[in-house]
């Protein structure tokens, strides 16, 4: 009995040598496939409520049915819309599934954008090769799926891994591409926040036309990032004119009354909140943070977009992963900068995740890239902003009266991307410093 059960034994280890080891895609999928499957287990034992989902849910019922989009409210928490009218409209699908299955359709369909999402930051860093691609990128969305934004995605039924997965697959393509710009456009038209893409890609575009004019002549205008930009905000355009025909009355009441009631979302001190005016907020002990929040916004925004245009005007040449710096620094400036930037937002650290590891794999032997890679995943991967006291309703809220330390934890990821906007400032400097390629060395 031993010797069938070594000879069996032998015959494993045998395959996993030949077979598993010399093809890590197949090895990678395993892994995949189990992280997935645990990960799926854990969240239904935790009885997840997928609200923000029913609400998608209720809006594409209100939709059909003809109701008031921006006077409904949904679930127990009696949850309003905040979306643009256009993203209504994709929601109506919904209505035709029944609940059990359309929670299982939406967490299949966030798994695969997982997965899409972590191909796409491969792709935009441009490491690694396109063969080892498909290995990576099962084995860090194996990985990813059980950091805190991606976690909180799947938990509420969040749209977040589409808006990455269709921004990153705009900068990703090829320059001049034909419809590059597309995605961001849509992105837009589901949620206003990936809007701040599209003036990056047109100060990109000013700042390579001013550079590359000849002297004393207009040089031409109409370059790829200004291509970019101009689809981009033809899509954007679209889908309001598309929501403007469909809802008219839904469209007049969003874009002229409930674009600009930021308090619709909920409580701007809650811990939740990761973006300044949250930060603010609860380091003022106050509801309403006011011109100080204003005035941080100001200096971040032009900051980010600044640190983002420099590293994407470098190049990839002077500045290894230009791209993938100026769009993580383009994404954090957004959700600082925004009212409400809930932590499940910020899967925006998956692209970041991928360019710090490609830093460091670059920089072999680097300590500083090693720490900060491992830094961004102890705060993305810890929970550590839900140890501070939270989740308390009514008019007294634990947040507006934390103390230092409370106010550390609770800014986490604000912190994180205020560090990750400076590093990039720092890096496109550098490489602006040095000669351009063509350019003679003086």
């Amino acid at each position: 009995m031993s010797t069938l059960q070594h000879s069996a034994e032998s015959r494993s280890q045998a395959f996993v040598r030949a077979y598993l080891l010399r093809r890590p895609a197949v090895l990678a999928s395993l892994l995949c496939l189990g992280s997935f499957a645990a990960f799926w287990t854990a969240q239904r034992v935790t009885g997840v409520s997928m609200i923000d989902l029913m609400v998608y849910r209720a809006e594409g019922w209100t939709v059909r049915t003809g109701g008031d989009l921006y006077a409904m409210r949904a679930t127990y928490a009696q949850l309003p819309n905040t979306y643009p009218p256009f993203a209504s409209l994709l929601f109506m699908p919904l209505t035709l599934l029944d609940v059990a299955p359309m929670r299982t359709a939406a967490t299949a369909a966030n798994l695969a954008l997982l997965v899409a999402s972590v191909h796409l930051s491969l792709k935009l860093a441009g490491h690694p090769a396109r063969a080892a691609r498909p290995a990576a990128t099962l084995l860090i969305a194996s990985l990813a799926v059980w950091c805190e934004p991606v976690w909180t995605t799947l938990r509420y039924g969040q749209i977040n891994l589409l808006l990455v997965t269709f921004v990153l697959w705009d900068l990703s393509r090829r320059s001049g591409h034909r419809w590059a710009g597309a995605g961001i456009g849509v992105a837009a038209g589901i949620k206003l926040t990936p809007a701040l893409f599209v003036v990056f890609l047109a100060l990109w575009g000013i700042v390579h036309w001013r550079r590359r004019r000849p002297r004393g002549r207009n040089g031409a205008w109409w370059n790829p990032p200004m291509r970019r930009a101009a689809v981009a905000t033809g899509t954007f355009l679209t889908t309001v004119l598309l929501g403007a025909v469909v809802l008219p009355h839904d469209s007049r009441r969003f874009w002229f009354g409930v674009l600009f009631q930021s308090d619709r979302a909920g409580h701007t001190d809650i811990t939740d909140n990761q973006s300044l005016r949250g930060v603010v907020a609860r380091l003022l002990h106050t509801p309403d943070p006011g011109w100080p929040w204003v005035a941080a916004v100001c200096v971040v925004t032009l900051i980010g977009l600044g640190a983002a245009v420099a590293a994407a005007s470098a190049g990839e040449r002077r500045l290894p992963f230009a791209s993938a710096w100026a769009a993580v620094a383009c994404a954090f400036t957004a959700l600082l900068v925004s009212p409400v930037s809930w932590s499940h937002h910020w899967v925006w650290c998956i692209p970041l995740a991928v360019l710090l590891g490609a830093e460091t794999l670059r920089r072999r032997g680097a300590l500083a890239w090693r720490t900060l890679t491992g830094a961004a995943a102890l705060v993305f991967c810890s929970y550590a902003l839900w140890l501070v006291p939270h989740g308390v309703t009514g008019p007294d809220r634990p947040e507006l009266d934390q103390n230092a330390g409370e106010m550390m934890l609770s800014a986490l990821y604000p912190a994180a991307g205020l560090g990750v906007i400076a590093l990039t400032a720092v890096l496109a400097v550098r490489a602006l410093r040095k000669p351009a390629p063509y350019e003679p060395a003086r």
